[in-house]
């Protein structure tokens, strides 16, 4: 394989480098936006860190299943979560919740301070509204219910979405969704997994993972449908454009590619899934407002100088929303 990405600088090459607005989006606490979100939220995908690299599950409910006692910490219920093996306090953590309806997510990342018997209590570090691309390009919302076909290879070919655990070198965790049409996402080749890159918000905190620290975790789902299957191993990111050129869409080429060494685990029942019951007939969107919640994220981000300076001043709802709208029609891949 040619190509293989192995700096920062050869990744921001390809991918570009995030402009000040996205930067400023993450902020070191969950605000009321945030929380919100969390108590509007059916279902989370969550990541945790291991010596052997991080692993992944789905954690779902009633609307409001995870907690936010206060800014700074989230509560789960071990009877909302999927198993995820021994926790214990000071391990890292990855949390993506999802509104129903909504394409963007909310990503929530920390480290375990407690586990007792009803579940875990997470200092949260970092939270921010992740692009609706990846429920875009899987239609997520869209999907009605059905049942996942039999056996690795099928469910691969079906899969439209799936959840990227990474792990930094201090055991610091980020989840990353994914999503793209069956068949365009994720495939088997020559042994590996090879998951396509497309257009995002250019942070690419789980690539800086990679590169830092290569064994990853995926959750991979078929929307509408309550199996998954998941995926660990060392993984690598390449610009090899033979690998690439499989996963074109509309005529373009992903920018990236990612090769995951993991022979892909049987799928199996999902628990939380059942419980989110996501892809329920006539359930109405979640009242959030991504873009409101992104000006609120803007304006409490402490960066400081100038252009922060003034880029909270000048950035209102109006104009997120815009650009949001703007960037899916255009750049969606």
């Amino acid at each position: 394989m040619t190509g293989t990405i192995a700096t920062v600088a050869e990744m921001e090459a390809c991918l570009g480098v995030p402009p000040l607005g996205v930067k400023m989006k993450v902020i070191d606490h969950l605000d009321d936006q945030a929380r919100a979100w969390i108590a509007a939220s059916r279902l989370a995908f969550v990541g945790v860190a291991g010596p052997d690299g991080p692993r992944i599950g789905a954690a779902g409910g009633e609307a409001g299943f995870a907690r936010t006692p206060d800014a700074r910490t989230l509560r789960l219920p071990f009877g909302a979560m999927d198993d995820l093996g021994p926790l214990a306090a000071g391990q890292g953590v990855g949390l993506l919740f999802l509104a129903g309806g909504i394409g963007e997510t909310l990503r929530a990342n920390g480290r375990i301070r407690a586990v007792d018997a009803g579940g875990v209590e997470i200092d949260v570090e970092e939270c921010f509204i992740h692009c609706a691309k990846a429920l875009i390009r899987s239609a997520f919302w869209a999907a009605e219910p059905c049942v996942a076909p039999d056996g690795a290879e099928a469910f691969l070919a079906a899969t439209r979405f799936l959840a990227l655990a990474t792990q930094d070198a201090s055991g610091r965790i980020d989840i990353s969704p994914k999503g793209d049409p069956a068949g365009l996402l994720i495939r088997r080749l020559a042994g590996r997994v090879v998951v396509a890159e497309r257009p995002g918000n250019k942070l690419a905190f789980g690539y800086r993972n990679i590169l830092q620290q290569p064994r990853v975790a995926a959750l991979c789902v078929i929307p509408g449908a309550t199996a998954t299957l998941t995926l660990r191993g060392p993984a690598q990111l390449t610009a090899d454009e033979a690998l690439r050129r499989d996963f074109v869409v509309e005529a373009r080429t992903p920018v990236l590619a990612l090769v995951i060494d993991a022979a892909p685990a049987a799928p199996t029942e999902s628990p939380a899934l059942q419980r989110a019951d996501a892809w329920a007939p006539d359930r109405p969107p979640a009242a959030i407002d991504p873009a409101a919640a992104f000006v609120a994220h803007v304006k409490l981000n402490r960066a400081r100088g100038v252009a922060a300076t003034v880029l909270r001043m000048a950035v209102n709802r109006g104009l997120v929303a815009k650009g949001l709208e703007s960037n899916y029609r255009t750049d969606l891949y």
